[in-house]
């Protein structure tokens, strides 16, 4: 059995962009007198800025209309040039099904209702030739089973230094680079 061209794409940091989404609902809750906060919400982030983050992860409607990224989208356009069979391979979190319904939500508007789709919570599980996603843990957990699987990532503060010789960081500048090692992976041997 020949096994397919299949580029897997995350979404949140990846097509959709999930902190300028945060950050204006954030900024919408804030009031004069606070401190404004920029995405990624982490532990320096006061109690009551995580748990209004929570409730704006907590709606569907949110998670529907998350602004596009345009660097995992170059790569979505270079991915089809190529021929790749694309899917869309999220992360659904533990406790909140409205995130679920609202990705696919989102997927079906900004892609199309035929585009493929595996929700998992665990992606090192999926098989792919490449996987573009942005945040280093499921990258670590998805080339721990991929020994020659590729991996572009797109830019972010929070994967700023990351290193691994199987991963290409797509800055916006290097389009060239991640298209000759997309091209490279698809005609890799079985």
């Amino acid at each position: 059995m020949k096994l397919e061209n299949i580029a897997l794409f995350d979404m949140d940091g990846t097509l959709c962009d999930y902190d300028a989404g945060l950050f204006e609902k954030l900024e919408e809750l804030r009031s004069s007198d606070e401190p404004t906060f920029h995405p990624p919400i982490r532990s320096n982030a006061p109690e009551y800025i995580k748990k209004r983050s929570d409730l704006i992860r907590r709606s569907e409607d949110w998670w529907e209309n998350l602004p596009r990224f345009q660097l995992g989208w170059d790569i979505l356009e270079v991915a089809k040039e190529l021929g790749y069979r694309t899917m869309i391979l999220a992360q659904g979190p533990r406790k909140n099904p409205y995130a679920w319904s609202g990705k696919k939500k989102w997927i079906d508007r900004n892609l199309g209702e035929d585009q493929d789709v595996t929700m998992t919570r665990d992606k090192g599980l999926i098989y792919g030739k490449i996987l573009v996603d942005d945040f280093t843990g499921y990258v670590e957990r998805w080339l721990g089973w991929r020994k020659r699987g590729l991996v572009i990532m797109p830019a972010s503060k929070e994967n700023e230094g990351y290193s691994h010789e199987q991963v290409i960081r797509y800055n916006g500048e290097n389009l060239e680079e991640v298209r000759e090692a997309m091209e490279k992976a698809k005609l890799r041997e079985e």
